[in-house]
């Protein structure tokens, strides 16, 4: 029985936050965390890069992964010239990591990313969604009352949870989001809702804790 769940390039925790209200030891790993391991209960922030972590013996019941975007999204489309073919190489090289890491723990997993490059290097996403389809979820459902497509890869028996829609009245996150040094975070948030329909969905057929 595993009680492990990781989830890389995981700055705020918030997909772990299910997992770790039910006993789970999370490890949230980005390079934007203090250097090393901070504990917070049952949580462990992992300063560093993705791909010189060593995850934690023994079988995982969780592996979650954000990779960041900027160099993939299709919003940035028109910059990809700018930027050249160095910071597409060094993205692509993030979500390699990520699957690869994914693939060898065994455990169900999901790779997130929005529409952009990933179709066109690896392959078509398993899912798509947006966080009004799973804002049902929560008590207050307007709170993520808004779109944001999203695309997920997945593999080892991850299953897509059950949508709770509400009318998007806040519209699309991405135009909502102003210009700071903290945008690029504040628009790789996980929606608390898809992480609880998420957390529900793999909790009830893993073994109980």
């Amino acid at each position: 029985m595993s009680q492990v769940v990781i989830s890389l390039f995981d700055h705020s925790g918030r997909f772990v936050e299910p997992w770790a209200a039910a006993g789970y030891t999370c490890y949230c790993v980005d390079v934007q965390h203090p250097a090393g391991e901070t504990w917070m209960g049952n949580v462990c922030l992992v300063g560093g890069d993705v791909r010189h972590f060593a995850p934690p013996p023994g079988p995982i019941a969780f592996v979650a992964a954000f990779p960041p975007c900027t160099d993939l999204s299709n919003a940035g489309a028109h910059l990809f010239r700018v930027k050249g073919l160095r910071a597409l190489a060094a993205a692509l090289d993030l979500v390699g990591t990520a699957a690869d890491l994914c693939e060898r723990l065994g455990a169900p997993y999901f790779i997130e990313n929005p529409k952009g490059q990933l179709r066109h290097y690896w392959r078509e996403p398993e899912h798509r969604f947006s966080p009004c389809e799973y804002a049902g979820w929560l008590a207050n459902p307007t709170d993520e009352a808004y779109t944001k497509h999203t695309c997920l890869w997945t593999g080892h028996g991850f299953q897509m949870p059950e949508k709770r829609p509400v009318f998007p009245i806040h519209g699309s996150m991405v135009d909502k989001v102003p210009g700071s040094k903290n945008r690029a975070n504040i628009r790789s948030l996980t929606p608390r809702g898809f992480a609880a329909a998420v957390f529900t969905t793999h909790h009830q057929t893993s073994p109980t804790l």
